[in-house]
């Protein structure tokens, strides 16, 4: 893949309309140039020391110039990455791909074209909308609809007469702000005022909302109901099937943003099921786990090998691969982990765990393994750890052996990204370090002062995994409002289910 460009369609936004290919490229990635119209857990596959620079347009705001963002491209490449420039929706369908394109083939540059799900498509059939249905609309037309003219007479790349003649569906991306021109050029020009029309704000998306009307009504309906970008716009009878063709459940946490800390590698799962949930999730990693160098371990010696954390589990394996040994070397000892997550995780490598701590702590664990004999013990952890578990071992007189298999790192956090997290309904601590480097990365934005609450804003409420996590939290002097009773992420989930019920 090195020295290659890939123009990659991340579809609308939803992470599960992701094609295969897509997928695939982004693993693989050397850098990622992606925009704010790709999807919550786009980015979890990428590799940890892959390099995500955000080169995307905010409207009204801010934005990096396509010129920059095409140099980018060239130079990445001329340096012998492997660049995919990650695009919402397809690359090809308003997504300036062809642009880059030209400017990779004048470079010399080689390229690949991943098409995505386009929005004017995916939007619209989440809300229960059909861009063509036999009877009422055999052709679909897409159009831009960003404009800032004040008078759509002032917008010459638009044919009203030809768009209001179409006969079929009208599908305008980009165009929530210019929709009063929008609509009144198309009623100006001859199409019919009581046309069936929507609006589906953040289509597939966890906050998608959608707005029904008519051509002649649909502005101001929009207006009242406060829809905002990115949304598309849809014109045709096909609009007037969303109430019956709606199929989305009723998402509980809609509405609500939930910030995740935890790293960019654990963080699909969580992310997933949270939008499952309703939420708009701001992935903000403060971590990124770096295993230590995979020297050989030969179980051997040990009648008591314990486990974690997930992590842990892998880094495990990777030792002994690196001695030619698979888990059969795990044989003659009993493997203990905390909590279902480093079993699973065990499990996935043929190994049952003989015990499992009912809490999710190394005190659980410590109490689980109360009646197990134990002689000589190897605890595999991040280098970073509680001493709990090793210490009421030795009080057992079993001489212990703790194998640090990984490195727990700070995670630089984009400013925009940050404050976003700042702001959220709910920001999620699933370790002690999480804890550490998110206020680290709040000092650094900040320059260093001390920032009472860190920034959060009042209605924020700290989410935490569990005890020890609270426990840091206070120390810091942040107030965990929601702790989860089960010390794990479905637990966490739980506790912001229960949290939001009460609020409402």
């Amino acid at each position: 893949m090195s020295g290659r460009v890939y123009l990659v369609g991340a579809g609308p936004g939803e992470p599960g309309l992701l094609t295969a290919r897509a997928l695939e490229l982004i693993a693989a990635a050397d850098v990622i140039l992606y925009d704010r119209l790709i999807g919550a857990s786009a980015l979890a596959g990428a590799r940890a020391e892959a390099e995500l620079l955000f080169v995307g347009k905010q409207g009204g705001g801010a934005s990096v110039p396509q010129e920059q963002t095409e140099a980018l491209m060239i130079e990445y490449a001329r340096a012998g990455k492997a660049v995919v420039r990650l695009k919402g929706g397809d690359p090809f369908v308003f997504g300036r791909g062809g642009e880059e394109a030209l400017a990779l083939r004048a470079a010399g540059i080689d390229y690949e074209v991943v098409p995505g799900v386009t929005a004017g498509v995916a939007a619209p059939a989440y809300a229960g909308i059909p861009v063509t249905h036999r009877g009422l609309a055999s052709a679909v037309a897409l159009v831009t609809g960003h404009t800032r003219a004040e008078s759509v007479a002032d917008q010459p790349d638009l044919d009203w007469v030809g768009l209001a003649g179409f006969p079929g569906t009208l599908v305008f991306y980009m165009g929530v702000r210019s929709l009063p021109q929008i609509a009144g050029g198309l009623i100006a020009a001859g199409r019919d005022a009581r046309e069936p029309a929507a609006v589906v704000q953040a289509g597939t998306l966890p906050t998608q909302r959608t707005v029904t009307g008519t051509l002649g009504t649909i502005a101001e309906s929009a207006r009242r109901e406060g829809i905002g970008s990115p949304s598309i716009a849809v014109v045709g009878a096909v609009a007037a099937l969303a109430g019956q063709l709606s199929w989305l459940p009723e998402r509980t946490l809609a509405g609500r943003t939930v910030a995740v800390t935890r790293a960019r590698a654990q963080v699909s799962w969580l992310a997933g099921r949270l939008g499952e949930l309703g939420a708009h999730v701001i992935q903000a990693p403060v971590i990124r786990i770096e295993p230590r160098p995979a020297e050989p371990l030969d179980p051997s010696p040990y009648d008591l090998i314990c486990l974690t954390s997930a992590n842990g589990a892998a880094a495990l394996f990777e030792r002994l691969a690196a001695g030619g040994r698979d888990a059969r070397a795990l044989a003659g000892a009993r493997v203990a982990a905390i909590g279902p997550g480093t079993a699973g995780a065990l499990a996935e490598r043929g190994i049952v765990a003989d015990v499992i701590s009912e809490r999710f702590v190394a005190e659980g664990l410590v109490q689980a393994l109360a009646r197990v004999p134990v002689r000589h013990a190897l605890v595999a952890r991040a280098s970073e750890a509680r001493d709990v578990l090793p210490e009421a071992l030795r009080a057992r007189d079993a001489v212990v052996d703790v194998l640090a298999l990984y490195d727990t790192v700070a995670e630089p956090v984009p400013s925009p990204v940050l404050a976003q997290a700042r702001a959220a309904d709910y920001i999620t601590f699933t370790s002690s370090s999480t804890v550490r480097f998110f206020l680290e990365a709040v000092r650094e934005a900040d320059g260093r002062a001390a920032t009472p609450g860190a920034g959060l804003s009042p209605h924020t409420r700290i989410v935490s995994i569990g005890p020890v996590t609270s426990e840091t939290l206070r120390a810091h002097g942040l107030n965990p409002q929601v702790e989860a009773a089960r010390h794990d992420v479905e637990g966490l989930i739980a506790a912001i289910l229960a949290d939001a019920a009460r609020e409402e």
